[in-house]
């Protein structure tokens, strides 16, 4: 059974934050911040304090996810309830823990961020508006969470041959998604 909510947990998120992608969103954004002038760092190691502070946001949002995700598929389990619930009770999950999943996972995230950057003892100034560091950092965040699709899309390719709904399509979309996930860095 447990195939069959990786399967719809995964198709349902449409973008996801990878914990292999971490590290990379955070140099990334931070990058672009101070590059636009949109944030003035501290002198000594900065640069790398804030990023590591992304990172932390980043983090904190993945291990609650996790959480979220491991909730629910017991949940769902203990009550009986069909992997058609599963994006429903994920959600009030997930506002038990107080954050965002699904479509809203990303302003979430930014949301975050852009507080984070508010109080960080790294950051000496920040110049634009939220609506502003959000639209420096939403490409960036979007170029790497948009993955899935294109992993959703490999997945479906190679499972042409099998029936989907089936016991041995679980079986296999499962064993092909970890083999393509590994492939791609994102395991």
């Amino acid at each position: 059974m447990g195939f069959a909510f990786e399967r719809v947990w995964t198709t349902v998120r449409g973008m996801r934050l990878y914990s292999a992608k971490v590290s990379t969103i955070a140099q990334e954004v931070v990058r672009a911040l101070v590059s636009s002038k949109a944030v003035e760092v501290s002198e000594e190691g900065g640069q790398r304090e804030v990023v590591a502070d992304v990172e932390s946001v980043l983090k904190s949002y993945l291990d609650t996810e996790r959480e979220v995700d491991e909730k629910t598929r017991d949940l769902l389990q203990r009550t009986g309830r069909g992997t058609t619930e599963f994006s429903r009770v994920r959600q009030q999950i997930a506002e038990h823990h107080g954050i965002k999943v699904g479509d809203e996972t990303l302003d979430y995230i930014l949301d975050q961020v852009v507080a984070m950057l508010m109080h960080s003892d790294h950051v000496e100034e920040v110049f634009e508006e939220d609506v502003v560091l959000r639209r420096h950092m939403a490409p960036i965040f979007k170029k790497h969470m948009a993955v899935d699709a294109d992993v959703e899309t490999e997945v479906r390719s190679q499972l042409r041959h099998v029936k989907e709904g089936t016991s041995q399509w679980d079986i296999e979309y499962a064993r092909v998604l970890e083999t393509v996930k590994r492939k791609r860095g994102l395991g």
